[in-house]
């Protein structure tokens, strides 16, 4: 469990998700810290404020806040899940903190607005510019991550999307940057979709802002297609980390009698598969919003396929790929398959071989492996 410290001795008490007994990352970073003791010190707090939070990991701004009933806007359900334990760990009421998901847009204006970078520069740019109906002049706008992940761009889009920009000096290696708001500027209302064609499967995709690899196939998922399996059986087949949907539809193609469903922590990313799967006439394959198949009733299932992600946010590994090799081996059925691609120095066939005992190449190139493991 993580304190996080901040203004006069003021603190709240943090756990990262998903939770793991030998986590040695913080659920909250200095650009947390710095933001939470800027709008103390610049007496930016008040109980008649309306008050936005963007992008909050794991609920650290949301909690240290939570007497001020902000909203929170975030794309991530790991990161709902996270907020919601971390009010019980404070024994605050999850009532107090609003959440909107990231395919929904916020209601009314707001006073106060405090944005952490994210990763994809494109779904900074859709926050930026969904945001512009929901500021007022007098709204104060703050922005902040650690040095590092706060490349030049986001800072840049801020001026483009909100208007004038100033930053920080730099203080424990975190940095902010204060807007404020021109309704005079000329901007778009969001970011918008892209779409691309999958001749061999007859799939035209549209991807939306916080889609990863939007707007065209990524050297493992192309891979992965070119090695999933074909058949005329009755298959019981779910695709995790689904993304936009194109595994799942494309799995769909091959074996046309199965029931496909696919799963994402991403709101949008389910909304766009959804969009996707209807308008190439595959409704029958559904896609929800989940962290996992944890709930799925054991030895449910004859097929999966994964391409797993390798980062959190700004970190880099392999634990949510882990979360859905285990998953799967309790759902899967006795000799049912994972299918699944991934970088090679990963060596995701070692723990899949330690694992399900039983795992093979199907197929490889120059960075990725396509590998198929059985129970």
């Amino acid at each position: 469990m993580d304190i996080l410290a901040y203004g006069e001795s003021r603190s709240v008490k943090l756990q990262r998700f998903p939770l793991r007994k030998d986590n040695s990352l913080r659920a909250w970073d200095n650009a947390d810290r710095f933001i939470l003791q800027t709008c103390e010190e610049q007496e930016l707090l008040s109980e008649d404020l309306r008050i936005l939070i963007v992008n909050d990991s794991f609920g650290a701004l949301s909690v240290a806040l939570a007497g001020y009933q902000p909203y929170l806007w975030n794309d991530s359900l790991i990161s709902l899940e996270a907020l919601h334990h971390n009010l019980t760990l404070n024994n605050y009421s999850h009532d107090l903190i609003s959440f909107i998901p990231g395919h929904e847009q916020p209601e009314g204006r707001f006073d106060l607005v405090l944005l952490k970078f994210p990763k994809s520069m494109v779904l900074w740019e859709d926050h930026l510019l969904k945001l512009r109906p929901h500021l007022h002049s007098g709204t104060k706008i703050i922005s902040g991550g650690m040095i590092k992940h706060s490349p030049k761009t986001a800072f840049d889009l801020l001026g483009k999307c909100i208007g004038p920009t100033t930053t920080s000096l730099g203080w424990k290696k975190a940095r902010l940057a204060f807007s404020d708001f021109d309704s005079s500027l000329e901007c778009a209302e969001r970011v918008d979709n892209v779409e691309y064609v999958i001749d061999k499967f007859k799939l035209t995709m549209t991807d939306g802002a916080n889609l990863f690899s939007r707007g065209k196939l990524d050297m493992g998922t192309n891979l992965l297609l070119s090695n999933l399996p074909e058949t005329q059986r009755q298959l019981r087949t779910a695709d995790l980390g689904s993304g936009n949907g194109v595994v799942a539809l494309a799995l769909a193609r091959l074996c046309p009698k199965a029931d496909v469903f696919g799963i994402d922590e991403s709101y949008q990313a389910v909304e766009c598969a959804n969009q996707n799967a209807i308008a190439n006439g595959l409704e029958h394959v559904k896609f929800r919003v989940a962290s996992g198949i944890g709930d799925m009733p054991q030895n449910s299932l004859d097929l999966i396929v994964c391409n797993p992600p390798f980062h959190q946010g700004q970190n880099v590994g392999d634990s949510l790929a882990w979360d859905f090799f285990t998953q799967a081996k309790r759902a899967l059925d006795d000799r049912g398959e994972l299918f699944i691609v991934g970088n090679r120095h990963l060596g995701y066939h070692i723990k899949l071989t330690r694992l399900f005992g039983e795992c093979s190449v199907v197929a490889s190139n120059a960075k990725f492996v396509v590998l198929r493991a059985v129970k």
